[in-house]
């Protein structure tokens, strides 16, 4: 068989294939031809990848890119090029009532793949600057379940989950009534909901327990208050309880959800992240959250295993959308694939606390493949 792309030489860890060793891996037609030895004789392109790690084409299940429709979006193609993402997944940004707008300027145009959770809120995420923070899901007229089925009948090609922002910040007094808006537009459409989290009221308590399997928490370890632990580091049974029924933990970085204190907290205590997200928009993405590879480096500092890290980045991510053709380089699968490295030295982490940790590695990302051809850098 001829390739169009083979890239050769690298690392290839596929924790969907259960992969980690250094073999070739091919491209034809837009998608994954073969992970394997001896495949760069047979290829129109060939990409010489030795002393590099190739995975599965990132997917940051948390960001904010409707560019141009939300103050808080980003440029998607920008940041995918830095942070070596090949599918940013918008989780909330857009509501019924602009997703339209979102999808014909924003994602159908991009280079990247766009999946999108929808939010339960008509407008979306419509307030959010360093001046104005107006928490959508305070408002109860805007919460609109039965117009968000409509939007995800009709767009389900891009539309992954529903979601739903709670707290202080975002829902104000309202944050229990947001949530049940939500879940019943998940239970109509059959698609996980994927809850915010910020300061009570809820509690985490409450939101986790209200999660159905399948469903995800994000900014799951937040600081105090809501966070999943005590202030002696002993996670919280509710949180293990949420686990075992089905409830996915995801990191949702951001501006202010992630903590060192409580990520050490839960790592020690043996409750690792089923996915790890950068949460980036306009007010995280020159820190402290920055991108996809520097989230990713921060649990690799504190102790996970390469290979579990980018579990959580990719085919973690794949599951938790029910996405199955992305998250691998199994053959067949979506031709995306990601180029990184692991550098070794002395790097400064900042949480959103502003407390700084010096890790000893930094994942860096290389280059991209998309729809399988080479796509970054040229």
């Amino acid at each position: 068989m001829s390739y169009d792309l083979v890239l050769t030489g690298g690392r290839v860890i596929d924790p969907a294939q259960g992969i980690d060793e250094v073999l070739d891996v091919a491209f034809k037609d837009g998608r994954a031809a073969g992970v394997a030895p001896g495949l760069a004789s047979s290829a129109d392109d060939v990409r010489d990848v030795s002393g590099k790690i190739v995975s599965p084409g990132l997917i940051d299940l948390h960001t904010h890119v409707y560019w141009g429709g939300t103050s808080l979006g980003i440029d998607a193609e920008d940041f995918c090029r830095r942070s070596g993402v090949t599918t940013a997944v918008d989780t909330g940004s857009a509501g019924p009532g602009n997703f339209m707008g979102f999808r014909k300027h924003v994602i159908e145009k991009s280079e990247v793949r766009i999946l999108a959770y929808l939010h339960v809120s008509f407008a979306g995420i419509y307030g959010f600057s360093n001046t104005v923070m107006v928490g959508e899901s305070e408002e109860v007229r805007m919460m609109a379940p039965a117009e968000c089925v409509e939007v995800v009948e009709a767009n389900r090609d891009m539309i992954v989950g529903i979601k739903v922002r709670c707290g202080r910040i975002a829902s104000g007094t309202q944050g229990w009534n947001a949530l049940q808006c939500a879940l019943q537009a998940a239970d109509e459409t059959g698609l996980p909901l994927m809850a915010h989290i910020d300061y009570p009221p809820p509690s985490y308590e409450e939101i986790i327990g209200a999660l159905r399997p399948g469903d995800i928490l994000t900014h799951a370890f937040k600081p105090f208050p809501n966070a999943p632990c005590n202030g002696q580091g002993a996670i919280k049974e509710a949180v293990w309880e949420a686990r075992r029924r089905g409830v996915l933990f995801d990191i949702g970085h951001g501006k202010g959800s992630f903590a060192f204190k409580t990520a050490r907290a839960m790592l020690a205590g043996g409750f690792e992240p089923d996915t790890i997200s950068s949460d980036v928009h306009t007010l995280c993405i020159d820190g402290p959250a920055f991108d996809q590879v520097t989230t990713m480096s921060k649990f690799l500092c504190m102790g996970m295993a390469l290979p579990d890290v980018i579990k959580a980045s990719t085919v973690n991510a794949a599951t938790a959308m029910r996405r199955p053709e992305l998250g691998t380089l199994r053959p067949g699968s979506v031709g995306d694939a990601t180029v990184l490295s692991v550098e070794d030295g002395a790097f400064d982490y900042v949480d959103v606390k502003g407390e700084h940790m010096i890790g000893d590695k930094k994942i860096n990302s290389d280059g991209v493949v998309i729809g399988g051809r080479w796509w970054w850098p040229n």
